[in-house]
C-alpha cells in the first residue's frame, strides 16, 4: 500500500436503520455490524494501512439511547474484544489496540476488563494500530485538552493542543470513511476535530451492516485516484 495513506478513520453509521428496513429490532443491526467490522479489519491488514481508527460508540449513544439498547451494544462490544484476544491476527501482525473515550465511566466492569486485557496484551505491538473510539465526542475531546492546557499553564500552540489530546500518538487521519450517509454527508460531534483537519471525505450509501471489504478497498482506490488528481 502506497505510504501516503497512513490513517483512515471510519464512522460506522447506519445500523438502526438498516435493522429498520428489514423489520427487524435495532440490536439486531448493531450485531450485524459487528462482522463487517471483523472484514474491515482483514482488508486493512491485507493493504498494509498502519492505523485505523474505529468509532465504535459516541457519548451521546451512551447518554441518549434507551438503557436496553446500551447495555446489547456493551455485550457486542465485549464480545468484540473477546475474540480479538483470540484472533492470531493481532499477534502475527503485531496490531496495538487502543481505546480512547469516556468508557471508563459509562461501561461495565465485565466490559473494561476484558478491553483492559487486549490493551495489556498488545502494548508492545508496533506494526498496526487498531484505535477504538469509545464513548467518545471530538467535542469532549477538545473541552478536555483545553483544560489540561490551563492547568499546565501552558500556551496554546498547535503542539501543546495535540499533545494534549487523547489522541495524541496518533498521526493526522488521511481518510474519512463513514457510512449510511451518502444522502446526508456530514460528521458529528466534532469527531476528531484536530486531527481530521485535512482528511480526505468519503459517504457511503451502503449502511455499515452491508460494508463489506470489497467496497472499503472501493474508499481506499477512491481515495488514491484524489490524490493522483491533485498531482497531476
Amino acid at each position: 500500500m502506497n505510504k501516503s495513506l497512513q490513517h483512515i478513520a471510519l464512522i460506522p453509521d447506519g445500523n438502526r436503520r438498516w435493522a429498520k428496513k428489514r423489520g427487524l429490532p435495532s440490536i439486531v443491526g448493531h450485531e450485524k455490524g459487528s462482522s463487517s467490522f471483523e472484514q474491515i479489519l482483514e482488508k486493512t491488514l491485507e493493504l498494509k494501512i498502519p492505523y485505523l481508527t474505529f468509532w465504535g460508540l459516541s457519548l451521546d449513544n451512551v447518554l441518549k439511547r434507551s438503557k436496553t439498547e446500551i447495555n446489547y451494544i456493551y455485550k457486542i462490544i465485549e464480545s468484540q474484544f473477546q475474540k480479538m484476544i483470540l484472533d492470531s491476527r493481532i499477534y502475527e501482525n503485531k496490531v496495538k489496540v487502543t481505546v480512547l473515550g469516556r468508557y471508563q465511566d459509562y461501561f461495565p466492569e465485565k466490559t473494561k476488563k476484558i478491553i483492559a486485557e487486549i490493551i495489556k496484551k498488545t502494548k508492545n505491538h508496533d506494526h498496526y494500530h487498531l484505535t477504538f473510539l469509545l464513548a467518545y465526542n471530538g467535542t469532549d475531546e477538545m473541552v478536555d485538552c483545553l483544560r489540561k492546557i490551563k492547568e499546565k499553564k501552558q500556551n496554546i500552540t498547535e503542539k501543546t493542543i495535540k499533545d494534549n489530546l487523547w489522541t495524541k500518538d496518533l498521526p493526522a487521519v488521511d481518510l474519512i470513511i463513514r457510512t449510511g450517509s451518502e444522502d446526508d454527508p456530514h460528521l458529528s460531534a466534532g469527531f476528531m476535530m484536530w486531527d481530521s483537519a485535512y482528511a480526505q471525505l468519503y459517504f457511503t450509501k451502503t449502511f455499515f451492516p452491508d460494508f463489506k471489504k470489497k467496497e472499503f478497498e472501493k474508499c481506499v482506490l477512491d481515495y488514491f485516484e484524489r490524490q493522483r488528481r491533485k498531482g497531476g
